[in-house]
């Protein structure tokens, strides 16, 4: 180095020193409690002893990471960060912030992890999880570091069982008048079948037969309550991914039917699985947002999540006539008497003035109607329906538990089915005569109801009728 160039300052801020630095306050933060939020009053008070008192209470709380990897990723400190700045600013305003972080330690990322890596999960996410907290406190962030927990921590499952026993035990009064004057809520079991007990509430429709409850046994009684409890168990369309071995939301399956995570083919089952009656808070949950202060970009994404939509909800009756019942264990097509099916197909529609001109009906190869489908196909029904086959094909061999129903994930030719009727009449098709009857209007009600959003199936299954006469004689 040249005699006449000065040295090289002492105290050059090199990553070094800022690390020294960063370090040395970090210990400080975190041996003060310069971020500990103090409760209104007991044990947990701030940095210097003192409870909460009166300054205005702040809550800020990230999205928890999943402790998958063996990191946090950039895209982790992007969302943490911000929500940092809120927590420094509001503190600096005199608010007792609290600023909370946890880890979502259950689900398919660390179940996956762990199949990934051969090692246990739990060995797994704890070290992840340590990781985690020494990145955290690296990135200087103002967490309550005595809040933090993971949902795999014995005291947090405990309350979360707690939560899904209270659910499990209520149900939904759309007639229970809430405190605010509106009508619907959840009120306990007991009270439901205290009113049954009493004879002061009917017995759901075709569920008794006629007969009281003190008529039904236990069995029979647990038929009655089960279905109206707000977590429930029925069988409904899922999202069925083998490669994963669970059922996914849809918004963890990609626009091309595979999974978001692994990329495994996913296929539309019908399954058995748990249910939240979440739909009955709908209008609540929509209506709701107009309190919250939240952009409004924000809560435009939450309705349309919701998805409420204002129409009505139209019955179809199907032809009259005994049905046959196809039996998908049988390779030879062979049948028997119908199993006790279903008198109409109902749908919502946000336009039942178009119903109206309607000449047939698309359904689903999983819609339960299809088990009262006839062995073959009717007189007249055209070749490009049929695939130039006689009879509709049973598959073979059919798919999940043997039982009587059809395997919910075939494909089926789209056959032409039980032609179904528009309001106010009821049309029906022999060969190639039409009859017409007059018949009292089909059941229309008003109704609400949140949108759904399932993925195509492979294939559809139509149901025909021809078209609507002018008038019936």
């Amino acid at each position: 180095m040249p005699e006449d160039l000065p040295d090289a300052p002492t105290f050059r801020y090199t990553p070094a020193l800022a690390e020294e630095i960063e370090l040395r306050w970090q210990d400080r933060w975190e041996e003060r409690g310069t971020f500990w939020a103090a409760n209104p009053d007991g044990s947990l008070t701030d940095g210097d002893g003192n409870p909460a008192g009166d300054r205005p209470p702040y809550f800020v709380m990230d999205m928890f990471p999943y402790p998958s990897g063996a990191g946090l990723h950039v895209g982790h400190p992007l969302g943490y960060i911000a929500t940092d700045v809120v927590g420094r600013y509001r503190m600096m305003q005199g608010d007792n912030v609290l600023h909370a972080l946890g880890y979502d330690a259950f689900g398919l990322p660390a179940e996956q992890y762990a199949v990934q890596t051969g090692q246990h999960p739990r060995t797994t996410t704890e070290a992840n999880m340590e990781n985690m907290k020494r990145q955290l406190r690296r990135l200087g962030l103002a967490h309550d570091s005595r809040r933090t927990f993971a949902t795999i921590d014995p005291d947090y499952v405990r309350w979360t069982q707690w939560i899904f026993l209270q659910i499990f035990d209520s149900w939904y009064d759309e007639d229970a008048v809430r405190p605010d004057g509106g009508t619907g809520r959840a009120r306990p079991i007991a009270e439901l079948v205290a009113e049954y007990e009493a004879g002061t509430r009917e017995l759901p429709e075709g569920v008794a037969d006629g007969r009281t409850w003190q008529d039904l046994d236990a069995g029979e009684r647990r038929d009655v309550i089960d279905p109206q409890r707000l977590a429930y168990v029925s069988e409904a369309p899922v999202n069925w991914c083998p490669g994963l071995g669970t059922v996914l939301a849809n918004e963890e399956v990609t626009a091309d039917g595979r999974s978001e995570r692994g990329n495994f083919p996913v296929f539309q089952r019908s399954l058995r699985q748990w249910n939240m009656r979440i739909t009955a808070y709908a209008d609540r949950l929509a209506d709701d947002l107009d309190l919250i202060d939240w952009p409004e970009k924000v809560k435009a994404m939450q309705r349309n999540w919701i998805g409420r939509s204002e129409g009505a909800t139209v019955r179809f009756p199907l032809h009259e006539g005994p049905a046959v019942y196809v039996d998908p264990t049988d390779d030879l097509g062979t049948t028997s008497d119908a199993v006790p099916g279903l008198e109409g197909v109902e749908v919502f529609t946000t336009r039942p003035d178009t119903l109206f001109g309607a000449t047939f009906m698309v359904v689903a190869p999983e819609h339960p109607v299809l088990d009262q489908a006839p062995a073959d196909w009717p007189e007249g029904t055209r070749d490009a329906w049929t695939g130039g086959m006689r009879r509709r094909p049973t598959p073979w061999p059919p798919t999940g538990p043997r039982r009587r129903r059809r395997p919910r994930s075939s494909a089926r030719p789209t056959p032409a089915r039980r032609p179904v009727s528009s309001p106010g009449s009821t049309r029906t098709t022999r060969s190639t005569a039409l009859r017409c009857r007059s018949s009292p209007p089909t059941t229309c009600s008003w109704a609400t109801g949140p949108a759904r959003s399932w993925p195509s199936p492979a294939a559809t299954s139509a149901t025909s009728s021809s078209p609507a006469p002018s008038s019936c004689p």
